[in-house]
């Protein structure tokens, strides 16, 4: 089918039938804007061509050359008028578009709403509210059970803590004495001076034998 036909032909089809839809508008104004670049293009390369024959003939043909001129400006009327419904074709497209867009966006949202509406149709609040309390009970239930199962048992020995704490801090202090002990050495103990005083020496035996001789001696002498 040519670009007319699809414009004014097809009998109006879907027009007939409701109105044509967002996308067979935009479909529409989209081959418009084909149609109409095509002529824009048609009509620039005759401006060009009609430049061309008017240069060429110039002051020898001055009738040619303003004829050639007159067809520029009326392709050029026409080219500028195509701008024109091009630009606002263009901005009809993407407002449709914008509006096609907006329109899918909330049949989808209330598609959406829809489905949440549906699923929360089996849904009591109260149902709901009695649900949580019973899994919030039922994890309580099992930090409990948990925190039991977790205690040390005994198994019937009982002690005294405070004994204990007790002893363990004895235990600590006789550990820190003996490291206290390692790190400053044995105590010295201080020992006695020595006695300045010279002491008499003890004679030995063969001056003691001598002496003897000598008291003997006097004695003898002192007799006579």
């Amino acid at each position: 089918m040519s670009v007319f036909g699809k414009l004014f032909g097809a009998g109006g089809g879907k027009a007939g039938k409701g109105g044509p839809t967002p996308q067979d508008a935009i479909q529409r104004l989209r081959d418009t804007e084909e149609m109409l670049s095509k002529k824009q293009e048609f009509l620039e390369t005759k401006i060009e061509q009609e430049l061309t024959a008017a240069k060429k003939h110039g002051t020898k043909n001055k009738r040619a050359a303003l004829q050639a001129l007159k067809r520029k400006k009326r392709y050029e009327k026409q080219l500028a008028q195509i701008d024109g419904t091009l630009s606002t074709i263009e901005f009809q497209r993407e407002a449709l578009e914008n509006a096609n867009t907006n329109t899918e966006v909330l049949k989808n949202m209330g598609y959406a709403a829809k489905a949440m509406k549906a699923a929360h149709d089996n849904m009591d609040i109260d149902k709901v509210d009695e649900l949580m309390q019973d899994i919030a009970d039922q994890q309580e239930l099992a930090e409990e059970i948990s925190t039991a199962i977790s205690k040390p048992v005994g198994f019937g020995e009982e002690f005294d803590e405070d004994e204990l704490m007790a002893e363990l801090e004895e235990l600590e202090q006789e550990e820190l004495d003996k490291n206290l002990l390692e790190i400053s050495g044995p105590e010295t103990v201080p020992l006695p001076n020595v006695p300045s005083i010279t002491l008499p020496s003890k004679p030995t035996k063969k001056k003691e034998e001598e002496e003897d001789d000598m008291k003997e001696l006097e004695n003898w002498a002192g007799s006579m």
